[in-house]
């Protein structure tokens, strides 16, 4: 008998995809990383308990081409900065995947908030212009110019604050209590260049970063690095406390009661 594909796989194809996973080369991506200050009550108001604002009210903007041969990926991320247990990172609020294959991995494992988006990354001679759009709306863009080279900093080790959970069948919450995840990624830069412009944030309805205005501008780069990541459950979270955040990771909140159209299955 023909094999049939969505039959059930065998241990050895099981090890075999596992372990290709685990081997995976340094993967670089050329991209713009804009970190500005907010206002501190609108950064505040985004974080989900246990998760609490920083010193600073910073939002960084992360916009890159990922060179992956046959498969050129856009990737980005819109975060603000947050603390937990005397760890700081970044809680990212929307992260924009050109290819559904960027999608399944980080959302179902990590609880990564990511979507199906638009991403560029354009250089002609020093002018440079990056943007994240949906639904026909480009809700971040940097623009600017690179006036000078900086130094390659040393690899670094970064913490993004995930939330993964799985909305209940009959719509009334979770299945299960949600648990917090601590994104460990550890970055290595090997060129990194300053950019002389500034952000603009549009008006969407489905990705409201305009909610978190530019007050003062921190750093405005144009480098290339590679990543890896490791995740954890820290510990499980209030659903009660969780709720009233969810629609953050949905375009319509609605769509989490939607089921199959009448006579569809």
């Amino acid at each position: 008998m023909a094999r049939i594909r969505y039959g059930a796989r065998t241990e050895e194809e099981l090890t075999a995809a596992r372990t290709a996973s685990s081997r995976l080369p340094d993967i670089w991506s050329t991209g713009v990383v804009a970190v500005w200050e907010s206002d501190p009550d609108a950064v505040a108001a985004v974080l989900p308990p246990p998760l609490a604002p920083t010193g600073r009210p910073l939002v960084r903007v992360s916009i890159s081409k990922v060179a992956l041969a046959g498969y050129p990926l856009g990737a980005g991320s819109v975060a603000v900065a947050a603390a937990h247990r005397g760890v700081e990172g970044w809680y990212p609020l929307v992260m924009p995947m050109t290819h559904e294959r960027a999608l399944t991995g980080g959302r179902e494992v990590f609880g990564e908030p990511k979507k199906l988006g638009e991403v560029t990354v354009e250089r002609d001679g020093p002018v440079v212009r990056a943007a994240l759009a949906r639904h026909g709306i480009a809700f971040v863009e940097v623009r600017g110019a690179v006036s000078g080279p900086l130094p390659v900093p040393e690899p670094a080790r970064k913490t993004d604050f995930y939330f993964k959970f799985l909305p209940a069948v009959d719509g009334s919450g979770f299945d299960l209590d949600p648990v917090l995840v601590h994104c460990l990624r550890h970055e290595k830069v090997r060129k990194l260049e300053k950019l002389t412009g500034d952000v603009v944030l549009r008006e969407s309805m489905y990705d409201p970063v305009a909610d978190l205005p530019v007050r003062t501008l921190v750093e405005l780069t144009l480098g290339e690095k590679t990543t890896d990541q490791q995740g954890r459950v820290v510990e499980r979270v209030s659903a009660r406390s969780l709720l009233p955040y969810v629609h953050q990771r949905y375009d319509d909140p609605r769509q989490l009661h939607d089921g199959p159209p009448e006579g569809s299955v």
